[in-house]
């Protein structure tokens, strides 16, 4: 029986990996102030991140939309299949660290003449060989392991980063075409009113009890209310077309929000003096930190290179000039090749590879930094809108309610003839305004709410 020198082998493996030339990984300091100022002063209730997105949207309607855009949306495909890729190569470079052995079967057949005489001969052998097998003394294999592995987490945290856009987006975009709906209907009611004032105001003067100028009046307010009725249904087509963009398929009318915004409520609660450490927890910061610890390892690898490389080649096997003799006693043969190769002269290449590499790192280091602070700064603002909408609204809803007061009582006074027609023209287009300015003010408090979801990467638990 051949005996193959495994016990060596096996010594020789106990060095892989001994020695880890990467620098220890610390987190760069986070260069942002430890509280969003100001602070908003909301009960606190369940944590976003504990909580599905579906409960978080309550309205049916858009939670099936964008589960629709989850299955159909191509960003998140894209996404999802770079990670698919990189899990790949993961793969690829931990088979690095072990091992390939191959084994197989040969036969060679020869016929030769000399002088007259015809002779054949035949060769068989099997052959079970260790490939040329790196021994990771220096950790330069693990450290390429280790940086696969970061590359892929921060490819998967890009796609939880894409995934909650995506929603947000959504949300966003379901809101916009509500309150789109409800400028449409509001556009169309001022329309029907213009419409029956004008109506009245040519009977009027037909009759000689109004003047030619409240009648042209009267006719561009129509003209005016016709315009915006065009305007806003040929938004709402533009809603609907990013809509269908989002999802990435047609969106069925069933889904399609109804006309206000008043009857959709998203769960968000803002908890008080919450810590800027939360940042650390979007998905866009922890991908840019696994992308830095990645440039971390990649230092160890190129380190690495100032090291000799041990390698070892290995076969073992039997051989014979019969088939029938190929696994008999004293037929085995072997061979054991290790090689050691060092670095001498490299023209400085080694040099320059790792110079690169902490550069690398410190650029990453930027990025990180530059990405909390980034986080920072979008949460904040998301605060400091927040922190205002409710007095606004509450203003413009009474100002709203003053303007139609304002303007019932002057349409009044002209119908009774007390009051001319340019008076209860200015007090509609002044109801008109403020009606639009509140349903600007309702979108932009419930996309602030999505806002606050999407920057605080999913929640604030």
């Amino acid at each position: 029986m051949i005996k193959f020198h495994w016990p060596l082998l096996a010594a020789l493996a106990l060095l892989s990996g001994c020695i880890n030339l990467a620098p220890e990984y610390q987190r760069p300091e986070a260069p942002v102030a430890e509280q969003w100022l100001p602070t908003t002063r909301v009960p606190s209730g369940d944590a976003a991140a504990d909580i599905h997105w579906q409960q978080f949207f309550t309205d049916s309607r858009l939670a099936r939309l964008q589960t629709l855009a989850l299955t159909n949306n191509r960003d998140l495909r894209l996404a999802s299949l770079n990670i698919e890729k990189a899990q790949a190569q993961y793969r690829i470079q931990r088979a690095a660290a072990f091992p390939t052995i191959d084994a197989g079967v040969s036969g060679t057949h020869s016929r030769t003449s000399s002088s007259g005489t015809a002779s054949t001969s035949h060769e068989y052998s099997a052959q079970l060989g260790l490939s040329s097998y790196e021994l990771d003394v220096f950790g330069r294999v693990q450290n390429l392991q280790d940086e696969a592995l970061e590359d892929y987490l921060a490819l998967t945290e890009t796609r939880r980063s894409t995934q909650i856009s995506l929603v947000a987006e959504v949300a966003t975009a379901w809101l916009t075409l509500a309150a789109d709906n409800e400028r449409l209907q509001l556009a169309q009611e001022t329309l029907r009113s213009q419409q029956a004032t004008y109506e009245l105001t040519q009977r009027s003067h037909a009759l000689g009890g109004s003047s030619g100028l409240a009648l042209a009046q009267a006719q561009t307010t129509v003209e005016s209310a016709r315009g915006d009725v065009a305007v806003y249904a040929s938004q709402i087509l533009q809603d609907r077309n990013a809509l269908r963009l989002l999802v990435g398929s047609d969106v069925p009318d069933e889904l399609l929000p109804g006309a206000s915004l008043q009857s959709v409520a998203l769960l968000v609660q803002v908890p008080d003096e919450l810590p800027s450490s939360l940042l650390q927890r979007r998905p866009d910061v922890l991908a840019a930190e696994h992308t830095l610890k990645s440039a971390n390892i990649d230092i160890g690898a190129a380190r690495a290179a100032f090291f000799p490389s041990i390698s070892l080649t290995a076969n073992a096997g039997s051989a014979s000039s019969a088939l029938s003799g190929l696994f008999k006693s004293g037929s085995g043969a072997w061979t054991f090749a290790p090689s050691v190769s060092l670095p001498i002269f490299d023209a400085g290449s080694n040099r320059a590879t790792l110079d690169a590499a902490k550069v690398e790192r410190e650029i990453q280091v930027q990025t990180y930094q530059q990405t909390l602070q980034t986080a920072f700064k979008e949460v904040a603002d998301a605060l400091a809108v927040r922190s205002t909408l409710d007095q606004r609204l509450t203003a413009q809803q009474a100002l709203t309610d003053a303007s139609r007061k304002s303007f019932e009582l002057a349409d009044a006074l002209y119908r009774g003839g007390s009051q001319s027609y340019l008076e209860a023209l200015d007090a509609q287009r002044s109801l008109y305004s403020a009606q639009q300015d509140l349903i600007t003010l309702r979108l932009a408090e419930q996309s602030n709410r999505v806002t606050l979801y999407k920057v605080m990467g999913g929640g604030w638990n």
